[in-house]
């Protein structure tokens, strides 16, 4: 996978490659930091699954969920931590936010292979540190690349396996040269069909890095690009469907002038994302550090459709009538960040203060590229839709850890963010419901968010207690705000939460455990309650209280040097207090109100347990059995039992060998995926309806069917 070879080498740890990774060390908690955190390094990345995306590697940690659109690990990929979703879940890389400023997502099959790009992750559970970008609501995934080389190395991997997936990687790397100057360079190509019809993928990734390190000085110049073209899989598939044939998928579907079902081989995603990011790092004497960063992402690309049978005036037509249509959603973006932090450490004082500034802008308009009705019209002539989105953040913190014992630790995080958004213009639907203003999206906001933290930490021997409290605040996002101010606005407000953490573990040389009891207390948390915008699409709304309680269990233990055994549990309540859905009448005339008091939330299971086998049976070689569960989990806030995705399991296993060849090594992987061939759906949505002649609420749900058993191999040859 891309940069394996780069990630499998040693590290140099002299002060300088320490000084050139200090730029992450902003938004990480340390040993001592009492926040929830676990840690995946750079041995395990490299031993994951080749076709595994970030959230699809990352599911076997403490209160993970994730699922894959396509049913494999390539494409569109989401996760959720403690119940909290993608939106939720604040993402850096070298500190800065990856998370889409409007959307507040990470749509990590724009970032492919990112699992071999990274040396090291850490996940918090919870509100965490401070960050940039948006805050923290669930959890936060930090991540670095790869540190400086001690020395030169280059490598090829090649992979291959089901449904046609075939992955293949180049790295090479100068390590530090005599005079400061470093360079890396990595390249990947994935492919695959996809388990349902439709989910191919085309991806395409490069990773280049050009430093210098000299004394107390680092520079930095990095450049990712990540481009896709993937099948549109995002409307899933029927439940009914699903029992007939679990890998259909009715995207791009439609009806020839013979009657003849047909699927346009176009229905896709295409998108190129570049961050180009420059950090400068110095070193003042032997407890001062000043890390500044410079970043500019470009995104741009476009899903195109075939849609049958739609209203021509709707796409600015000035004629009635309908037609079968080809046309294009587009986007383009850019986001400009300039991050400054400033580290004083001690052996009893440690004090991080720093400022984050950030601009983003973000369009969205649409061409229609063919309509079978009018097939000579100049399309280029119509005026279909078109937004733009601006949207700057100012954040400022200072953070401290303070040791007044050899085991006492206190910790305060004081952070304030200033977010200003604009949105004008016109959405895909306007023309559709009649629209007479120009500017239908008029909107501007400003927020002001003061998120304060502490905690304290006692370490003593192998055990370690901890304690954290945090109040945190998150602004609504671009789909929060577009559908609800359509037709008669309902004000929105920023989503407020207070974390409380209690924590305890201990570490052995052979054994260790921890336990962590959370309460996550929401108040105006946003929820799609039924409500509809005068266009039809769902309007989040704010929901006064609601809260996710639980407990998070972990064990590891090595009875024996070949042998380790793995395994977590998260038990939990993830309700909402009182609970009203408001379903659309057939006609969309009128709403009618459902009460249901205190209800579930949605896609938040109330348990989540893995266990793991890892043995070395071998010199060189490994073999990994894991087993992951997932309970029950209701796909809209009503908790009825139709609108449940089923608990499962899924188990994988996997396999390796090292091969020390002449000045080479060589790595020999299998991977076995849904071992047992499991078949279960891990995620769906649902649509309702109210009939006032039968006074009965109708009612149906789409499903994201997941992989029987499949399989991957790896070859990786380094030098």
């Amino acid at each position: 996978m891309l940069f394996a070879a780069l990630c499998m080498l040693p590290v140099c740890a002299t002060a300088q490659e320490r000084l050139d990774s200090v730029v992450v060390s902003s938004t990480r908690a340390g040993k001592e930091t009492p926040v929830t955190y676990d840690m995946v390094g750079r041995e395990e990345l490299r031993q994951g699954n080749p076709s595994a995306s970030l959230p699809m590697f990352l599911n076997l940690m403490p209160s993970v969920v994730t699922y894959n659109e396509g049913g494999t690990g390539l494409g569109n990929s989401a996760m959720t931590i403690r119940g909290s979703k993608g939106s939720q879940i604040n993402v850096t890389l070298n500190g800065i936010t990856l998370n889409d400023a409007e959307s507040q997502e990470v749509f990590w099959v724009n970032i492919p292979a990112l699992t071999s790009l990274i040396s090291g992750v850490q996940v918090q559970r919870g509100l965490g540190t401070s960050a940039s970008g948006p805050g923290a609501f669930g959890a936060s995934i930090n991540m670095n690349t790869a540190f400086v080389r001690s020395r030169p190395s280059a490598g090829v991997e090649f992979s291959g396996g089901s449904f046609g997936t075939f992955m293949t990687s180049a790295a090479v790397s100068s390590g530090k040269l005599p005079s400061g100057m470093y360079f890396d360079l990595a390249w990947n190509l994935g492919l695959t069909d996809g388990y349902i019809r439709n989910a191919l993928v085309e991806s395409t990734s490069l990773f280049a890095v050009v430093g210098w390190l000299r004394g107390n000085n680092s520079l930095r110049l990095t450049y990712l690009l990540g481009a896709q073209r993937s099948g549109i899989t995002w409307d899933g598939i029927d439940l009914e469907q699903y029992h007939k044939d679990r890998r259909y998928n009715g995207a791009g579907e439609y009806i020839d002038d013979n009657g003849n079902v047909r699927y346009y081989p176009n229905q896709t995603d295409n998108y190129a994302q570049h961050h180009l990011q420059l950090n400068y790092t110095r070193q003042f004497g032997a407890h001062l550090t000043w890390v500044n960063t410079l970043n500019y992402t470009r995104g741009d690309g476009y899903d195109e459709y075939y849609k049958m049978n739609r209203k021509l005036p709707n796409f600015g037509f000035p004629m009635s009538g309908r037609s079968d249509m080809i046309y294009q959603k587009k986007m383009d973006n850019d986001l400009w960040v300039v991050s400054s932090n400033l580290r004083y450490r001690t052996h009893v004082l440690d004090v991080t203060g720093g400022v984050n500034l950030s601009w983003y802008r973000g369009g969205h308009w649409g061409d229609v590229l063919w309509a079978k009705e009018v097939p000579d019209f100049p399309y280029s002539t119509l005026d279909w839709y078109s937004n733009t989105g601006l949207k700057n953040e100012q954040s400022v913190f200072v953070r401290a850890e303070y040791h007044p014992l050899h085991w006492l630790t206190a910790y305060a995080d004081l952070q304030y963010r200033g977010v200003g958004y604009t949105l004008s213009g016109v959405d895909d639907d306007w023309l559709e419901y009649g629209a007479v203003e120009a500017d239908r999206l008029a909107y501007r906001r400003r927020w002001n968010f003061f998120n304060p933290r502490a905690g304290i930490t006692a370490a003593w021997g192998g055990h370690k207690l901890y304690g954290f409290l945090a109040w945190g605040h998150r602004e609504p996002g671009r789909g929060d705000i577009k559908e609800n101010v359509k037709g008669a606005p309902t004000p929105i407000e920023p989503e407020k939460m207070l974390d409380a953490e209690l924590g305890y573990a201990y570490t052995g040389k052979r054994f260790q455990a921890s336990a962590n009891i959370y309460l996550m207390e929401y108040w105006d948390m946003l929820l799609e309650t039924g409500r509809l915008s005068s266009s039809g699409y769902a309007v989040k709304e704010n929901v006064p209280r609601s809260w996710r309680r639980g407990i998070e269990l972990c064990a590891a233990w090595e009875p024996l040097h070949w042998l380790k055994l793995d395994g977590n549990a998260t038990l939990s309540m993830n309700q909402i207090a009182d609970y009203t859905s408001y379903v659309p009448y057939t006609d969309y005339s009128a709403m009618h109100e459902v009460h249901y008091g205190r209800t579930d939330m949605l896609m938040s299971p109330s348990l989540i347990a893995m266990a793991r086998a890892s043995f070395l049976p071998w010199k060189g070689g490994r073999i990994a059995l894991d087993a992951k569960y997932v309970g029950k989990q209701f796909i809209d806030n009503s908790m009825r039992a139709e609108m449940a995705v089923p608990a499962y399991w899924v188990s994988n296993l996997s396999a390796g060998h090292q091969f020390q060849l002449r000045g080479a090594l060589l790595d020999l992987s299998v991977y076995v995926n849904n071992l047992f061939n499991h078949m279960y759906y891990a995620a769906g949505w649902r649509w309702e309806s109210y009939n006032p002649a039968s006074d009965t609420v109708e009612s149906g749900i789409g499903v994201y069917p997941q992989a029987p058993c499949n399989f991957m191999v790896k070859l990786r040859v380094s030098f």
